[in-house]
């Protein structure tokens, strides 16, 4: 493997290379950087951890010319709020030398700011599809000049359903425009997209889909239900010294929050819970709080399993097996980054089986099962979900025959009867008074 000096960069990037201390390019950055650079599309394939960042930026930015219009020439796509401040800061890291304007977009905060950022001029652009949208239809985002566009975790982004903000985006743009994409798996949905937008795109791909962090140690612990796992995660994380920085993922945001609840007291002021019902503040105050060692253990949905370049984390726990297979390679490339080790726990219940297996087949490997604990106290307390639900059996009514029955209507009683019979003027007078009554004669 050779070194970005071998690589045709100009002066500039290789000097901001060389303050963050960074001499030898990840093999995804090696093999995308002469690819993009001939203008041809790209579909990167890379595990999570690799450096994708870097490979999409390091060519855009080499390729990237001063220009006295303030319109943007780099669009980066990325899902989650937390990676666009997360890219933002890894370009700024390498424009230190060079005049590139770099502005992130997110939802969930005021639109004006943003706006007023953009019109100001920019070079490189990074945001989610539902802010990038609105900016262009107020009329803030300029796509006439767009020349490269990048988009990073594409798969992630159908799945948050950004399908529709997506096409859009790519109608949009000017039919030169060169596509980057990058993901750690290429689905049958990023493909049609692919298909239908991407000019015969060359694949570079660092490591096959599916294929486990070689650095990370993977285990498992059979756990019957809710409450026995958080007594064995409470005994893990008072038992294991090593466990110095701690991603614990589950399924859905209240379950997040649940064991955030039943740890905490344990465990006080060094827990965080991050997912996408929690303010934006409180989100980027979770991960600034778990970077900077202030607390041990985030607490985390699949929001954190993609982009988020937290350094030295020591483990994964995966409190819930996801129901995508894909999403635990994800999941555990939290750990073992930059050549460091990193170790993954996943508790197992028996409702997990299939999403196993599943795992286990796209890895061509099983995940280690090791014994439970024995200190560890086994509940027989379930929650709401594990309860067996109570089987209502539908037994069919058998309905009186109606054999004989009369018909439904029949004739109303003679007293019920109306008769609608027209009544004259005189008629009424006569009747009321008993004599005719005529009108005054007109006058």
């Amino acid at each position: 493997m050779g070194t970005f000096q071998d690589l045709n960069l100009n002066s500039s990037l290789l000097k901001a290379l060389d303050d963050l201390g960074m001499e030898t390019p990840t093999p995804i950055q090696e093999k995308v950087f002469p690819v993009a650079m001939s203008g041809v599309d790209v579909c990167g394939i890379a595990q999570t951890g690799t450096g994708k960042t870097f490979a999409y930026l390091l060519p855009c930015l080499r390729q990237w010319k001063f220009s006295r219009e303030p319109y943007p020439q780099i669009l980066v796509v990325v899902p989650t709020r937390e990676l666009v401040i997360q890219v933002v800061q890894e370009a700024k890291k390498l424009c230190s030398y060079m005049s590139v304007v770099t502005v992130g977009v997110y939802g969930g905060v005021n639109l004006k700011p943003q706006a007023a950022a953009i019109e100001n001029g920019c070079d490189l652009i990074v945001g989610t599809p539902g802010r990038l949208m609105d900016l262009a239809l107020n009329g803030s985002l300029k796509t006439k000049h767009i020349k490269r566009l990048v988009i990073d975790e594409m798969d992630e982004m159908l799945n948050l359903g950004f399908r529709t903000q997506i096409k859009s985006l790519l109608e949009q743009l000017p039919p030169k425009v060169q596509n980057l994409l990058f993901s750690a798996t290429i689905t049958e949905d990023v493909e049609a997209l692919m298909a239908d937008y991407f000019r015969e795109p060359v694949r570079v791909e660092a490591a096959p889909a599916g294929t486990p962090v070689e650095l990370i140690e993977q285990s498992a612990y059979e756990v019957p239900n809710f409450y026995t796992k958080i007594n064995l995660l409470t005994h893990l994380l008072q038992s294991d010294g090593h466990m110095s920085k701690v991603v614990v993922f589950t399924g859905t945001k209240r379950l997040a929050d649940a064991v955030s609840e039943a740890i905490e007291p344990q465990f006080p002021g060094a827990t965080a819970v991050i997912h996408s019902n929690k303010e934006q503040n409180k989100r980027f105050q979770a991960v600034n709080d778990f970077a900077s060692g202030k607390v041990r253990v985030l607490i985390a949905t699949d929001i954190v399993s993609r982009g988020i370049d937290i350094s030295d984390v020591s483990h994964v726990i995966n409190f819930d097996l996801p129901d995508e297979p894909e999403q635990y390679i994800h999941r555990i490339g939290r750990t073992g980054r930059a050549d460091k080790k990193g170790i993954a726990i996943s508790f197992i219940t028996p409702w997990d089986v299939t999403y196993r297996a599943a795992i286990e087949t796209l890895m061509k490997q099983p995940i280690p099962e090791i014994p439970f604990p024995e200190s560890v106290t086994v509940s027989d307390e379930l929650t709401e979900e594990e309860n067996p639900k109570r089987f209502v059996p539908n037994i069919a009514l058998r309905l009186p025959s109606r054999e004989g029955a009369g018909a439904a209507f029949h004739e109303k009683k003679a007293k019920n009867l109306k008769v609608n019979v027209k009544v004259s003027h005189k008629d009424k007078m006569r009747e009321k008074y008993g004599k005719p009554k005529k009108r005054p004669p007109k006058k």
